[in-house]
């Protein structure tokens, strides 16, 4: 995939900026998706003069279904998008104890409906192709809600979700997909969900966060979780899962809930 161009959504600052950055480097063309266009034009024409890479800015609201659908059609039509990075979310401060409905419809048409359709509109072309990489970028609170109020968690765990999905269904077929689960890391994301981005333990630093995402990328990870130090706790964790999966199928209820 590296004479692929990628499709990189989010991409005016934080994570998708850095992503951009770092693909360029690789060698990587861009198309490069956000709402703000000065920031996109201004990183393109960064990345260009740097790594002597086409740049081209795709300015779209993924909340918006025209905008989004702009950026669907050329995932579709464009055969020379290899790779499709699905950064762009956001989160909104309070929890059910004081939710703006509104402000959580917007979330979810970006956190989950817009990663769901840009996947669903390259999946086929990939499929088709037998090659192309989808990395979705989820958090670590998909495997923790309890610690962050709304739903913020419930639509990254959707995101894990959604790509385990794919996997199971493109992975065959050649395409590889992976699931990105930062923790927290030093983004404009904190100013959404009206935090003071310095109080917070733990903090990434966001090039470190995407180098080590591009580590997993490489190694062809199914899930890269940046600041986990053993990943036999996350192998134990899926293994636990999928242990599972064969009591599911069951005719009858199982005997501890029959009095």
């Amino acid at each position: 995939m590296k004479d692929r161009t990628a499709l990189v959504t989010g991409a005016s600052s934080g994570i998708g900026a850095v992503y951009a950055d770092r693909l360029a480097r690789r060698g990587h063309d861009l198309v490069l998706v956000a709402r703000d266009k000065a920031k996109l034009e201004a990183l393109a024409a960064r990345v260009k003069s740097e790594h002597g890479i086409a740049a081209e800015v795709l300015p779209a609201d993924l909340t918006n279904a025209a905008d989004r659908g702009k950026v669907e059609a050329r995932l579709k039509e464009d055969s020379r998008i290899g790779v499709l990075i699905n950064n762009a979310g956001t989160t909104v401060p309070g929890g059910f104890g004081d939710a703006d409905l509104e402000a959580w419809e917007k979330l979810i048409n970006l956190n989950v409906t817009a990663v769901t359709r840009l996947a669903a509109a390259v999946a086929p072309r990939f499929a088709a192709e037998g090659a192309g990489a989808i990395v979705n970028v989820a958090s670590v609170l998909a495997l923790a809600p309890e610690i962050f109020p709304g739903i913020y968690p419930a639509t990254k765990s959707y995101v894990l979700t959604l790509s385990q999905s794919l996997q199971g269904e493109l992975g065959p077929r050649g395409v590889y997909v992976q699931a990105v689960l930062p923790g927290a890391t030093r983004t404009e994301i904190w100013t959404h969900a009206g935090r003071d981005v310095n109080t917070i333990p733990g903090l990434m630093e966001v090039g470190e966060l995407v180098d080590a995402a591009l580590v997993g990328f490489d190694r062809r990870e199914p899930i890269t979780i940046p600041p986990l130090p053993d990943a036999a706790q996350w192998e134990a964790f899926s293994g636990a899962r999928l242990a599972m999966l064969p009591n599911f199928r069951q005719s009858h209820a199982a005997a501890r809930y029959r009095a």
